[in-house]
């Protein structure tokens, strides 16, 4: 249980108050938008996998204002959605499959929730999905494009979502019983410092053998490193899509103040040990990293030898992946591990 003096301190955090104003114009299409094209996955850097594909073409169909701003800028973060999304869908159908009943997938952050959207289009019945988000432009963006009915949306920040409101609010009656993903995309950096805490929030609600998927933009003990990532991205990724006006106005806005609120990749890992015994990093963008945690090693195994291999340019890559995290009192993982070889189009 989370006290009174920490949901305080995240009711009065950025995203909630000095962020509001640049999500509310970024997510009504009024702010925000990329001024010089629309990002677009390079397929031939997900070798033209057919799960991928599919995924993708689902998913744009359900795009949303904050969509443009976001996966513009994020270098590759679009082509990681594709692979990681048709992870997730097989990984919720198996879920699915082995208990006769839909399985649940949340997702907090990630805007107008086109992932979990695109998840439950795809999952036609066999798996339900919620999102959060505070700002109502996306609540809007998430209604009109719905895309399932399969798809539930909760109006508000993550925190809201304690034992009460599931066991009180109808929206929430397919979730009682937990999820077998949860996505933190982005989230817990807008809030504070504290990742215990507010995995603490999220992590009981996972079921047994169900997943945490985490994206997160992570600080590094080497600051001169840190910028010079940050550097690469805006001169060699975002300039594709955001004049240097936008570029500079949005690190004036946001970034300055939630560098304030990132931690490094040790810090991310000690506060995820009391919740689950192995976390794999999955994918890295420059500060970016994916990391996959489960308290079942079958599980995380089977979600990770699913993904294609990380569909990203090497020299904005920096680590070697995947990246395996298990403390010395948890069962040992086992074998190599291993990504799934691509599925093209027409080939059997």
């Amino acid at each position: 249980m989370v006290d009174r003096q920490t949901i305080d301190a995240w009711q009065k955090a950025p995203r909630l108050n000095a962020f509001a104003p640049f999500f509310e114009r970024t997510a009504r299409g009024l702010g925000g938008m990329p001024d010089l094209g629309t990002p677009e996955p390079d397929l031939s850097l997900l070798e033209f996998d057919l799960d991928s594909m599919v995924f993708w073409d689902t998913h744009r169909r359900l795009w949303g204002n904050f969509d443009n701003h976001y996966f513009a800028s994020i270098p590759y973060r679009l082509e990681e959605e594709c692979r990681m999304g048709a992870a997730m869908l097989a990984f919720a159908l198996g879920a699915w499959g082995r208990r006769r009943q839909a399985a649940a997938v949340y997702t907090l952050g990630a805007g107008a929730g086109t992932l979990a959207r695109a998840l439950a289009r795809l999952g036609d019945g066999r798996l339900t999905t919620l999102c959060c988000s505070p700002t109502e432009g996306n609540r809007i963006s998430f209604f009109a494009q719905r895309g399932s009915e399969h798809a539930h949306f909760h109006h508000g920040p993550f925190f809201e979502l304690d034992d009460e409101r599931y066991a009180t609010d109808e929206n929430l009656r397919p979730f009682r019983d937990g999820y077998d993903i949860v996505l933190e995309d982005t989230t817990f950096q807008m809030y504070g410092r504290d990742r215990e805490a507010q995995l603490s929030v999220i992590a009981p609600r996972i079921r047994v053998g169900g997943l945490l998927i985490q994206v997160q933009k992570l600080i590094d003990p080497d600051i001169k490193a840190y910028f010079a990532r940050e550097r690469q991205k805006d001169e060699d990724f975002k300039s594709r899509y955001f004049s240097q006006t936008q570029i500079v106005a949005k690190k004036r806005e946001v970034l300055d103040t939630m560098a304030d609120y990132q931690v490094d990749l040790e810090t991310t890992i000690s506060a995820l040990r009391p919740y689950f015994s192995y976390s794999v990093g999955t994918w890295n963008s420059g500060n970016f990293y994916t990391i996959v945690s489960s308290n079942s090693a079958a599980s995380l195994r089977d979600f990770v030898s699913s993904m294609v291999k990380p569909a990203i340019p090497e020299e904005f890559c920096y680590e070697q992946l995947p990246l395996v995290f298990a403390p010395e009192t948890a069962p040992p993982l086992g074998e190599q591990w291993v990504w799934r070889a691509a599925r093209p189009a027409g080939g059997f």
